[in-house]
């Protein structure tokens, strides 16, 4: 009997090493595109397995590069995967693997940041969102410098439930830098408690799965990489548009050192801010002095909740931003020095005609 979990039946023929592949198509690594190389097939299965049971699952893999998890993905035993690469570079490696698993391998020269995936399978895969989810993943070792406006952008679609998850509850298994990795699932308390925490867990449950020493890549990054599964919540934490959360969570943390009423403060024109900040967190029963670590999901529940009432009262606060109210103060005291030196210089060009 075949062990729990282990990678199905179907086997690629022989094919060259990923170093190989490097070497006959001349890659290498972009330092300005944050690419690393993961080469050791024991910890791409490793990758695979740990993303579940991937037996006849249509799979989404982001940035292949050479190819080394799309490998351990073909071996298994998959209906379909579909691998979105923007470096051309990659395209012959990738072909080389789709040649070798006829009909399983599908390759699409594209960004992922914009690539439409609502169509790519079937429809009769789709599961409603109460419904366990459906046998569709997303794996991918990303570029670093993408990682994290990625995830946002999957999360934005976790809570709209269009994009990977028009299929129902897709999960997806990803690789982050360490520290991205911890802050993804950090507690209330932890000192990597951050916007990313709290936008991930009231959306999903979050696991670091395991850790990849920097030494496992090409060229070796300096920091190791986490490996994080996640797996939407049949109902989220916090139930308000993606935007608001957002708005109130960037706030919190964008002083994170500071009483949390600090942040909450941003959130409302200066005229109103002492009234409004104390009304809020009075309203949503939150002690001003708590640091933005220390708040729970539960207390960013509340304060969104709240926020919102208060949004809905005053049709302009949701549009408010505070840099913009910065920007413009900064303008109009240029405008206000511009106009005094353009008085003084008047006068100075004066002075002689008068004393004549």
């Amino acid at each position: 009997m075949a062990a729990s979990g282990k990678i199905g039946v179907f086997r690629l023929p022989p094919l060259p090493t990923i170093r190989e592949i490097i070497k006959l198509f001349r890659l290498q690594a972009v330092k300005q595109l944050s690419q690393n190389f993961l080469l050791d097939l024991r910890l791409t299965d490793k990758i695979v397995r740990k993303a579940g049971n991937l037996t006849d699952a249509y799979v989404y893999e982001v940035g292949p590069g050479p190819g080394g998890i799309t490998r351990s993905i073909l071996s298994a035993n998959i209906a379909e995967l579909l691998v979105i690469e923007k470096d051309t570079r990659f395209i012959p490696g990738l072909q080389m693997l789709s040649d070798a698993a006829p009909g399983k391998l599908r390759i699409v020269h594209g960004d992922v940041l914009t690539y439409k995936i609502e169509r790519a399978f079937p429809d009769t895969i789709r599961r409603q969102w109460e419904d366990d989810p459906p046998n569709v993943h997303i794996i991918g070792n990303l570029p670093f410098s993408v990682s994290t406006p990625l995830i946002i952008k999957w999360l934005e679609n976790i809570s709209l439930k269009d994009g990977p998850f028009v299929y129902g509850r897709t999960q997806m298994t990803l690789t982050f830098q360490k520290e991205v990795a911890e802050r993804l699932v950090a507690t209330t308390g932890s000192k990597q408690r951050s916007r990313l925490s709290i936008m991930a867990q009231h959306l999903c449950d979050v696991d670091h799965l395991f850790t990849i020493p920097g030494k496992a890549f090409v060229p070796k990054p300096e920091v190791d990489v986490g490996v994080v599964r996640f797996t939407p919540l049949v109902q989220p934490k916090i139930k308000q548009p993606f935007k608001l959360v957002e708005k109130v969570v960037q706030n919190v943390f964008q002083f994170r050192r500071k009483y949390c009423h600090r942040g909450l403060g941003m959130l409302f024109p200066e005229a109103q801010r002492l009234e409004s900040t104390g009304r809020l967190l009075q309203l949503a029963d939150i002690d001003p002095t708590l640091r933005p670590v220390h708040l729970s999901l539960t207390h960013f529940k509340s304060l969104c909740d709240v926020y919102r009432k208060m949004c809905d009262e005053d049709a302009q606060l949701f549009a408010y931003n505070f840099r913009e109210e910065l920007k413009q103060r900064k303008r109009q005291d240029q405008e206000q020095e511009d106009d005094t030196e353009d008085c003084e210089s008047s006068a100075t060009t004066r002075v002689p005609s008068l004393t004549g």
